[in-house]
């Protein structure tokens, strides 16, 4: 049986949680953090960074690096990289992927439910 995870998508961090053994426990992140910078970055070659990979270029590449993305839920802001507009949303996605991936990575197994 799946188990269900719970994520907080948080403006400065982020992190993912399940129940093991009747108790809750923080999956720890691919870097081995409990929390995820919610921060997503575009390199110059145009890949994706997420996270504390994104956060530790960000002073380098704050152009293309977006931070506290949350505050603009609900608004029109955009921001352009290399001819593509991305929404808070889909920015915020990119972070929920991740975060995702962390856990099935942990677990073992593709996780098909989430409580956000």
């Amino acid at each position: 049986m799946s188990k269900v995870i719970g994520i907080d998508l948080g403006t400065t961090n982020s992190c993912v949680a399940t129940i093991e053994n009747g108790e809750p426990i923080v999956i720890a992140n691919a870097e081995g953090a409990r929390t995820t910078p919610s921060v997503v970055a575009f390199n110059k070659d145009g890949e994706r960074l997420i996270g504390i990979t994104a956060k530790r270029q960000a002073v380098t590449n704050p152009e293309r690096t977006m931070i506290s993305v949350k505050r603009h839920m609900g608004t029109d802001w955009k921001t352009d990289i290399d001819g593509t507009e991305y929404t808070p949303q889909e920015i915020s996605a990119f972070i929920l992927q991740k975060l995702k991936a962390d856990a099935e990575a942990y677990l073992g197994h593709e996780i098909k439910q989430a409580v956000i």
